[in-house]
């Protein structure tokens, strides 16, 4: 009995080892079958390319415009090419697609190419999902090929904005996507790689602030244009342009470091109130970095310096880019402007007075720098002259022993553009020679009077004037 006891008990152990190694088993089996089961609900088409995609659609609009204004621009030759095709199909006075954009900021801040809206009296943006709104131009500039628009929405509606990359935070060869929403058909897409961080592209001589295009072979057809480069995280590492004529596959965009300082450039209180604050930011999310500062400006005297991080403005954190200016241009009214500032691991708090740019930028800083005397051109004054048509600053004496003598400068010339940038104002004048160091050279494109007979007659000429 005993035996067969102790045999029983043996074969009973062995049926306990025998069935655990079976649950075992069948555990394993049950546990590979799950995770085969996860694998099939991720769903290996969802990769980091379609989210991207997912992530930055609802911030990509067409654009659409109506009322095209003659008009000649630097970018005029490059981009007849492109859009040619579609000019030729398109019906008179009736509204028509141009391009794509991205929106950078909820409050519904469009950015594009000033190419695709700078002709338009009227602009409409179209989303992803369908909904359509007239878009209000704010500013921009041929000569960076940027553009900022504001959609004319209800009242608190908010937007998807795009999330910009690093400045200089690109990968050559790293895979890039070229987002649009060409003629309003819904959103497009191509994939392909960065081609290169430095290509320069042909204007035929004309100025155009574009130092390093991006090169990509991702599609860029002319209803992309406009619209974001991304990289696979779903950042803006540039605004495509266009794409060339004698390659195949082969698109350029503005790469997002000169976006953003385009973007400091021209929304800003000098541009848009007169008022000089004296500091750019860079466009980006909180806290937003200060990228330059000039010394003698309301901000360089308060203390402000390129790399601080800008907390509060007044008591308060600014949501971003556009929101920063617009309470910067909002307390134009205060005495100060106060700014609580990150340095390292300091915080500091600084005071400022937005000032108007003429107090500062005038006929007499213009003077000290090129030895000219100049005046405003105003339109009695330019047709008084024989002049009705032209724009720009009026040469009314000229220092001698200066460098503006040695390059035969005379009173009586227009200055129409400086480095090629169109001169409005002596304000103007004078802020593009205050950003030039000593002994730098500065080209000014001018119009002067010639005598023959008993006529005069203007002509148009390019001077090289070294700044003192």
């Amino acid at each position: 009995m005993i035996t067969t006891g102790f045999f029983g008990a043996s074969h009973r152990r062995s049926c306990v080892t025998i069935g655990l190694l079976a649950f075992t088993v069948l555990s394993g089996y049950s546990l590979a079958a799950a995770a085969a089961l996860t694998v099939e609900e991720r769903d290996i088409r969802r990769d980091a390319t379609v989210e991207a995609v997912q992530r930055v659609m609802p911030a990509v609009v067409n654009i659409a415009t109506e009322e095209i204004v003659t008009t000649r621009e630097p970018l005029d030759n490059l981009f007849r090419e492109f859009f040619d095709p579609y000019y030729r199909r398109r019906q008179p006075n009736t509204q028509y697609s141009l391009g794509s954009g991205v929106i950078i900021d909820e409050e519904g801040f469009v950015l594009t190419n000033f190419h695709v809206v700078g002709r338009a009296s009227r602009v409409w943006v179209k989303l992803a999902d369908g909904r359509e709104y007239e878009a209000e131009k704010l500013v921009g500039t041929s000569f960076t090929d940027v553009a900022l628009l504001k959609i004319k929405s209800k009242q608190n509606e908010k937007f998807t904005p795009v999330r910009f990359a690093s400045d200089d935070d690109l990968l050559l060869g790293e895979t890039v996507l070229a987002l649009g929403n060409p003629f309003g058909l819904g959103g497009s897409v191509s994939k392909g790689i960065l081609s290169s961080k430095s290509r320069r592209p042909a204007s035929e001589n004309e100025p155009l602030d574009v130092l390093d295009w991006l090169q990509t072979d991702a599609a860029i057809n002319p209803g992309n244009s406009g619209g974001p480069l991304l990289n696979l995280r779903g950042d803006l590492i540039g605004i495509s342009v266009a794409v060339y004529r004698e390659g195949q596959g082969i698109g350029f965009a503005i790469p997002v470091k000169r976006v953003s300082q385009a973007l400091s450039e021209i929304y800003s209180p000098e541009v848009l109130e007169s008022l000089w604050f004296g500091a750019r930011v860079r466009p980006g999310s909180p806290p937003l970095q200060v990228a330059s500062v000039q010394m003698e400006s309301p901000a360089g005297k308060a203390g402000l310096r390129a790399g601080d991080h800008i907390l509060q403005i007044n008591g308060k954190s600014p949501k971003g880019f556009i929101d920063f200016n617009r309470q910067l241009i909002e307390a134009k009214d205060k005495k100060d402007v106060t700014l609580a500032i990150q340095r390292g691991t300091d915080r500091r708090t600084l005071s400022l007075r937005l000032t108007p740019e003429k107090d500062f930028f005038n006929s007499e800083l213009f003077r000290k720098r090129t030895g000219l005397s100049v005046q405003e051109l105003s339109p009695e004054l330019a047709q008084s002259m024989g002049l009705p048509r032209v724009q720009g600053i009026l040469v009314a004496g000229v220092d001698r022993s200066t460098p503006a003598a040695q390059a035969e400068l005379q009173r009586g010339m227009v200055i129409t553009t400086m480095d090629g940038q169109a001169l409005s104002s002596v304000v103007t004048a004078a802020k593009l020679a205050y950003g030039k160091g000593k002994g730098e050279k500065i080209a000014l494109e001018v119009v002067f009077p010639r005598q023959r007979g008993a006529f005069i007659e203007y002509r148009q000429g390019t001077i090289e004037l070294k700044l003192r």
